[in-house]
């Protein structure tokens, strides 16, 4: 501005920035690193890598290798952020341990130890409780991020925010955070009282409009699930990154829908995300991705995080190493009826005082050999934070749920049911008999039923109906159980054909 006096060029430059707000990077490309992560369901230790097929199969994951790597990154890329997609919790017997107040805490103090920059919530993460919940918040030295859940008043939960904005390699990078409009279907609704899940969708577009105006990337950090991200991908506009979880999606590479670069890591920390962005003029110009596996290495250094970790398995291991039973045969899960889901549904069953049970199979995630049965044994069968349901269904919907996981082919366990069924000349199962407790099932008579509230959640989708009038007991699905096998003593669980097709 030749000629204007000096106070006068500063006066000029002052208004611009007062009238056209943040300053950004136009004209100027800039480098981004997010790394990030999502589902780890508390494995904070190395686990044997499932699907390898050699024996014995290598150890990955754990907070000891996320660190490292997280560590190595950050001495070579100048400018790292670390994000988390939510499900930190439920999966390993940590959160039942408290810590600085809060079941599961010691996870959050390694996240802050591994240095987060922002973690949105999921589902499992109420899992405890709600008030759980606002203590493990309390514990973070990063921001909990959740736009679309607030409470009837409108007001977000305690500590939570809808986003952040941080600045980072001269960049400044405004962050959204949203929880799967599904979330009265997948946690105990007790544990939701007072809380109102917002449509996401229309919740991102909203603060994407407060805040494209004042950063330079905008990042939506999800936990609903790949499908969900596309369509929200779909149905906004001005968004340029999703950070997901909730459907454990490992992506090689990320989906691009409609100009949205979309990321998600797997699940059970066994990989890093790591996305490099290149932004110029308020857009992505360029972007490379890759899942870094976290193999476990033993000769890593020993550091603070790792004492700790030490020291809260040296407690685990103490309490959870003691032999509740003796199993005479293999627990192994079968595509329907098996003898491990038959005394899982036998066990909750009897704990409920009801006379029908279910259960989904997918609930059980471990076989275990015969032999001694640990506590962590169970535990590892039963990973999440149950609790016991009754309810009460007819005689008549009970047929009508019969019929229904006939034709659905349905991998849902029961108990206190027997049933003899056929096929018609057109194919469609009919039933033939059904009994309960040895008594054929009376369409007019009403019959107790139990089931975990994660099952009663999604019961359209294994009863086809609603369950009505739920009553939550305080009783968890995995102290129902280890209560059944320490009275057991010995366990010989059998297939009993309770549902078997005839001739």
């Amino acid at each position: 501005m030749p000629g204007i006096p000096m106070l006068l060029r500063a006066m000029i430059s002052l208004v611009f920035f007062i009238f056209c707000g943040f300053p950004t990077t136009y004209g100027q490309p800039r480098a981004i690193t997010i790394l990030h992560t999502n589902d780890m369901h508390a494995r904070f230790v190395p686990h044997q890598a499932a699907w390898v097929k050699e024996t014995p199969k290598p150890l990955i994951g754990g907070f000891r290798e996320l660190e490292f790597v997280v560590d190595s990154i950050r001495n070579i890329k100048p400018a790292v952020l670390l994000l988390d997609a939510g499900d930190v919790m439920t999966g390993n017997p940590i959160t039942e341990l408290e810590y600085n107040g809060a079941m599961g805490g010691a996870l959050f103090e390694m996240m802050n130890r591994v240095g987060y920059s922002a973690w949105c919530p999921g589902n499992h993460d109420f899992d405890v409780s709600q008030k759980n919940l606002v203590r493990l918040t309390t514990i973070t030295k990063f921001p909990t991020l959740c736009a679309n859940l607030v409470n009837d008043k409108g007001e977000y939960l305690p500590n939570d925010k809808p986003y952040v904005i941080i600045e980072q390699g001269e960049l400044r990078i405004g962050i959204i955070g949203i929880m799967s409009k599904a979330l009265y279907n997948l946690v105990n609704q007790n544990n939701l009282t007072g809380i109102k899940v917002l449509p996401p969708i229309n919740t991102v577009q909203h603060f994407i409009d407060e805040l494209d105006p004042r950063t330079d990337l905008l990042i939506a950090l999800t936990h609903e699930g790949a499908d969900e991200d596309s369509a929200m991908a779909v149905g906004v506009n001005g968004l340029d990154v999703i950070v997901g979880g909730h459907s454990h999606t490992r992506l090689e590479k990320p989906k691009i829908v409609n100009g949205v670069i979309i990321v998600q890591a797997g699940s059970n920390c066994e990989n890093l995300g790591e996305l490099n962005l290149t932004v110029e003029n308020d857009h992505v110009v360029s972007y490379s991705a890759e899942l870094i596996r976290l193999w476990y290495k033993k000769d890593r250094p020993q550091t603070g995080l790792s004492d700790f970790i030490d020291s809260l398995q040296s407690r685990i291991d103490q309490e959870y190493s003691e032999v509740i039973a003796t199993l005479e045969n293999d627990w192994v899960r079968g595509d329907s009826e098996s003898g491990i889901g038959n005394f899982v549904t036998d066990a909750q069953r009897d704990a409920a005082g009801a006379q029908v049970a279910f259960m989904n199979k997918d609930g059980i995630r471990k076989d275990v050999p015969a032999g001694p049965l640990t506590k962590r044994d169970l535990f590892e069968v039963l990973p999440f934070r149950n609790v016991l349901v009754t309810f009460q269904l007819s005689g008549k919907e009970l047929k009508s749920v019969m019929l229904h996981l006939l034709s659905k082919r349905s991998s849902v366990l029961t108990s206190g049911l027997r049933c003899r069924w056929k096929k018609g000349s057109d194919g469609v199962p009919g039933i033939l008999k059904l009994e309960t407790q040895g008594r054929l099932v009376e369409d007019e008579r009403m019959y107790i039923c139990a089931a975990s509230d994660y099952f009663v959640g999604e019961a359209r989708r294994y009863l086809g109906l609603e369950v009505p009038h739920p009553i939550y007991l305080r009783q968890t699905l995995f102290a129902a159980v280890e209560e059944a096998a320490r009275n057991a003593k010995t366990i010989s669980s059998k297939v009993e054909h309770r549902i078997e097709e005839v001739p």
